[in-house]
């Protein structure tokens, strides 16, 4: 967790994050807040280890491990800096659960007015849930099943999204993103552009898009989650006024 920011917000921030990758397939089990959704996004189908509960971990492992199965996923717990216990990593780790994906939550802690982005040929659409799952799940590979999930979770979410593309002069879509705003904090989700028209700013003017829309709702703080590995979206991102606040990764069984 970054020093430079403070641990109250950060904590709020985790929270809204949770809010907003909710699936209706989820439960309780002694402290962990077990997902399950069927969709691509690893968020919405793992364990968070939001409270101590009483069984020990282990224990409660085996217990998860039946829903997954039954639900036909892998097995994945999230670990964040407010992960219950605090030495639950370092647990998963002695059981013999490898890590991935080392992921980066950026935050931006004003939303004040800044310059109008540079003008791209393409038109601003706002989408429908099941249009911007469609459009995002086209650009990904996502399979149906993780299209429907995935508008099935924007659909019945406890949070509100705004969802956009960038249109071309064909109808077509080139990027697209959607922001969910929770009070005063916005965050930004499923940012994505066509691959064959990367590398011309067109995630930075529709990031900006989305800020401004953040803005004009009310959010004073924005945030983003991004994989520590993609050099070039957190360029993009820190260009916007994000910086690294907090990290976190997946444990899994071994295969």
């Amino acid at each position: 967790m970054s020093p430079a920011f403070d641990e109250t917000l950060l904590s709020r921030i985790e929270d809204a994050g949770l809010n907003a990758s909710a699936p209706p397939q989820q439960r309780w089990l002694d402290g962990w807040l077990v997902r399950f959704s069927p969709g691509k996004a690893k968020r919405a189908r793992c364990v968070n280890a939001v409270a101590a509960g009483r069984l020990p971990v282990d224990r409660k492992l085996a217990l998860c491990a039946p829903i997954y199965e039954q639900a036909g996923l892998p097995l994945y717990v999230r670990l964040t800096p407010f992960s219950v216990p605090r030495d639950l990593d370092a647990r998963l780790a002695e059981l013999g659960m490898q890590q991935q994906d080392d992921t980066r939550v950026m935050v931006r802690t004003s939303i004040k007015p800044f310059p109008e982005p540079a003008p791209v040929a393409l038109r601003l659409e706002r989408l429908p849930h099941r249009a911007f799952a469609e459009t995002v799940g086209r650009f990904r590979g996502s399979s149906l099943a993780e299209r429907e999930a995935h508008a099935q979770r924007l659909a019945e979410s406890p949070v509100p999204f705004s969802a956009f593309a960038l249109i071309d002069p064909d109808g077509k879509a080139a990027a697209c993103g959607q922001m969910a705003l929770e009070g005063e904090i916005a965050g930004l989700y499923d940012v994505f552009t066509e691959a064959p028209r990367r590398g011309r700013g067109l995630a930075t003017h529709l990031c900006s898009r989305l800020l401004q829309e953040a803005r004009t709702l009310g959010a004073k703080t924005a945030y983003l989650q991004v994989e520590a590995s993609n050099a070039a979206a957190r360029r993009v991102y820190r260009q916007l006024g994000f910086e690294d606040a907090y990290a976190y990764h997946y444990r899994t069984p071994a295969a």
